[in-house]
């Protein structure tokens, strides 16, 4: 059996008293107290995430973001440096989504692409075949991790240890903290307000525990990937691998605004315009449960009695307090 592995967190986990569960290779902490009272944390107050397990791949050197513009969805032009922005990387023959990330426009010689724990290594693979000679793609999987903080709170929390807050969304910054980097981003996948933080992996432990301590007047709460997937459901976000994937496009799964239609080039364009033309074949869209059955991937989806298409994500909503899920039905429904 493969050694998975674990977050530099994971030591503090494993105090906590944190469950865990295995997740694209890495041990990660399911829940804490539990998944509906870390999920209540995250909307009513603050709740913190440790997502270090999600990839790092820097792109660096001239022409780096004109390089990255031409392969991925989203148009980078529309941003500038200090902004992030929500991408793919399309299968160039048929437009499936190979993976999902967040591009943080560092200048235009200097990017940090953050995609799924899984598909680091492929995306970075991609990418550094593609390069024109004096980009350099890095896959930093392990130079650094990721803390998300996230609710109605994250700001008083995070400036309860000096760092920045206030940002718009999908703004970052770099702060110092007790002589360290911190990269501080408004964004996440909780549909709370919230931050994202990027900071080197030995550093990491410190930053937590800073963070907790100054979340306590808060109601501050350690928060695993059970919550982090039932609130994600709740606002609609999908999940690569289930929601995404080189079988569902941007234009199938509602993702179509990521994707820019005027560019001249972009990983998978052609067959994606043919499919915007056309019309897809099925549309990712939310489901609510009329009983008490929880939607689950993989059911079945049923219109006036007939099948009509298949659930990709569901769970139980804390907040509507029913089942709710994501499925891929006919375009008319």
């Amino acid at each position: 059996m493969a050694t998975l592995d674990l977050t530099p967190l994971h030591d503090r986990h494993e105090a906590l008293g944190a469950r865990f569960a295995e997740f694209s290779g890495w041990e990660m902490p399911l829940q804490f107290s539990g998944i509906v009272e870390e999920h209540v944390a995250v909307r009513e107050r603050v709740g913190i995430f440790d997502v270090s397990h999600l990839g790092k791949v820097t792109v660096t050197g001239p022409g780096a973001r004109a390089f990255v513009d031409s392969c991925l969805t989203n148009a980078l032009a529309k941003i500038e440096p200090g902004r992030a922005q929500y991408t793919m990387c399309c299968d160039e023959r048929t437009g499936g989504v190979v993976d999902d990330l967040i591009a943080y426009l560092r200048s235009d010689e200097d990017l940090l692409l953050i995609p799924n724990a899984a598909n680091c290594a492929e995306i970075a693979r991609r990418l550094s075949a593609a390069a024109p000679g004096g980009v350099e793609v890095r896959n930093a999987h392990r130079e650094h991790a990721i803390l998300a903080v996230q609710g109605p709170f994250s700001d008083e929390t995070l400036g309860g240890v000096g760092l920045p807050t206030g940002h718009d969304y999908m703004a970052f910054d770099t702060a110092t903290w007790q002589d360290v980097q911190v990269t501080v981003c408004r964004t996440g996948y909780t549909g709370e307000r919230g931050y994202e933080l990027v900071v080197p992996w030995t550093d990491a432990g410190r930053l937590w525990d800073a963070l907790l301590s100054a979340g306590q007047p808060h109601g501050i709460l350690p928060c695993g990937l059970g919550s982090r997937d039932t609130l994600r459901t709740e606002m609609g976000y999908p999940l690569h691998g289930q929601d995404l994937s080189l079988d569902i496009t941007p234009v199938q799964a509602g993702a179509a605004w990521a994707v820019g239609w005027d560019k001249p080039a972009f990983w998978g364009r052609e067959p994606l315009l043919a499919e915007r033309a056309t019309g897809p074949s099925r549309r990712l869209r939310g489901i609510r449960s009329l009983g008490r059955g929880i939607p689950r991937p993989g059911m079945r989806v049923s219109a006036d009695g007939q099948p009509a298409g298949t659930v990709t994500s569901g769970t139980f909503s804390p907040t509507l307090r029913t089942g709710i899920g994501l499925a891929l039905l006919p375009p008319e429904l």
